[in-house]
């Protein structure tokens, strides 16, 4: 038996059908963006991305112009000053939590920063990559953030354009004056200035290993749950079309509409922290 209605609660009183869920266990959790906007990073689509001005830089953009690249990491620079300050909320808490009370099967995040490794989370599959490593296109090597921040401050001490905004893959929006005295740096290994954040950017496939193994957690799955995000690419969706077409309940847990909301046993709209929080036992 499938699909016998959306329910959207909206009330802690009314998450009935989401504790039957996580209570049966075998729960797949699938996070967004939206998940750490309580941490002070915002989404792309959800209440807090609305005003984004700047697109993301695509792969295609960040390979094929040194300009770009210079751009992407004044701007990604000054933002992950915020990135590594942020710290995990009730929700990377409460997922947290779950995982130790033996409530999921796995965890699978579209997030880069990180958080829910920080509130404790094992085993997360970062669908994504994490923006905590950096590597090297031309010669393959990998470095900490933390290493080249060090990098990069040596090289711009005196670079401190005031941060505007904070996007959820780590940059900032800047003008195009605010960018001037910028210096970048290469590698440290083979000098080369394709360094990219070991992330999957727009215009990047997932590495075909990382998908296998969200879909064999989903796929062994009694529940996916997701929460935080809004399912409009397919990076994400993919997933919860293949929970449905197996039968297997789905609930979403999201500020907004989803493009996943069809598919949906369950669907909550509410801020994540606190129902995520009500669904711990005690």
């Amino acid at each position: 038996m499938r699909h016998h209605g959306t329910v959207t609660t909206t009330a802690a009183d009314e998450l009935a059908p989401l504790r039957t869920l996580v209570a049966a266990g075998g729960a797949v959790v699938l996070s967004g963006a939206g998940l750490s906007t309580e941490s002070g990073i915002p989404d792309y689509r959800g209440p807090t991305g609305a005003t984004r001005r700047v697109g993301p830089m695509t792969y295609q953009t960040f390979v094929g112009s040194e300009s770009a690249r210079r751009r992407y990491w004044a701007r990604s620079y000054l933002g992950w000053r915020q990135i590594a300050s942020a710290r995990p909320n009730d929700g990377h808490r409460a997922v947290a939590a779950l995982q130790h009370q033996g409530a999921l099967r796995g965890i699978i995040t579209q997030n880069v920063d990180g958080l829910h490794q920080a509130a404790g989370a094992r085993d997360v599959i970062e669908l994504h990559g994490g923006l905590d490593l950096v590597v090297c296109l031309s010669c393959g090597i990998r470095v900490t953030r933390a290493e080249l921040d060090e990098r990069l401050r040596a090289a711009n001490p005196d670079f401190g354009a005031a941060i505007t905004r904070i996007n959820p893959d780590g940059d900032v929006e800047l003008s195009d004056d605010q960018l001037d005295g910028f210096v970048p740096v290469g590698c440290a290994y083979c000098a080369s200035d394709l360094l990219k954040p070991d992330v999957v950017f727009f215009g990047e496939n997932v590495p075909r290993p990382r998908v296998d193994a969200c879909y064999a957690l989903v796929e062994g799955a009694r529940s996916l749950l997701v929460l935080g995000s809004s399912l409009t690419v397919m990076s994400g969706l993919r997933f919860v079309r293949r929970a449905a077409a197996l039968g297997i309940s789905v609930a979403i847990v999201n500020q907004g509409d989803t493009r996943g909301d069809p598919l949906a046993d369950v669907k909550v709209d509410a801020p994540l922290g606190a129902v995520l929080t009500a669904l711990v036992s005690d």
